[in-house]
């Protein structure tokens, strides 16, 4: 297992194929399909291809998205991380909890981790975040680690608008 962050409470580690059951409910959880969308992982061998895209960006990028794990008793809690995506000029946070998680500060913790590792040892100029407009809890989040709302942005051909948020103003 190789740990990338550790905060207080929480260790960000890199995932591996040992993580697929947890990926798996991770991305089937009906609130992960509502806010996020189905990313087509639907079975363990589904999960591990997903692990596998991963660990090519860790490889190629130095960062991806990472496996949450509480420190107290190792439980797998969600993913945060960072996410290069062609349709966006600068890498955005990603992240994603089991609602048995949600309403406990996890979310912001890992995610302010994530973007002092971004700016600090990734040297990234930029980082971004994207949110549907109705996932209020998300965007709280965004706005408690310092990041900005900026404008509304469609990703692709998707025709879903999104709220772009940024660690700048430009």
């Amino acid at each position: 297992m190789v740990t990338v962050i550790e905060t207080e409470r929480l260790t960000l580690v890199e995932l591996t194929p040992a993580d697929a059951a947890f990926i798996l409910e991770l991305l089937n959880e009906p609130s992960f399909l509502a806010n996020i969308g189905d990313r087509g992982v639907h079975d363990l061998e589904g999960a591990v291809r997903y692990i596998e895209g991963q660990v090519a960006n860790y490889a190629k990028l130095g960062y991806g998205l990472w496996l949450v794990r509480r420190k107290d008793d190792g439980a797998a809690m969600g993913l945060s991380g960072l996410v290069r995506r062609v349709t966006l000029p600068d890498a955005d946070i990603g992240y994603a909890f089991l609602p048995r998680y949600w309403g406990q500060g996890y979310a912001a913790e890992a995610c302010a981790a994530v973007l002092a590792h971004a700016v600090g040892p990734l040297a990234l100029p930029r980082v971004l975040a994207i949110v549907s407009p109705g996932n209020g809890a998300s965007t709280k989040v965004l706005d408690k680690i310092g990041l900005a709302y900026q404008r509304t942005v469609q990703l692709g051909d998707d025709t879903e608008e999104l709220l772009l948020y940024a660690s700048d103003a430009t």
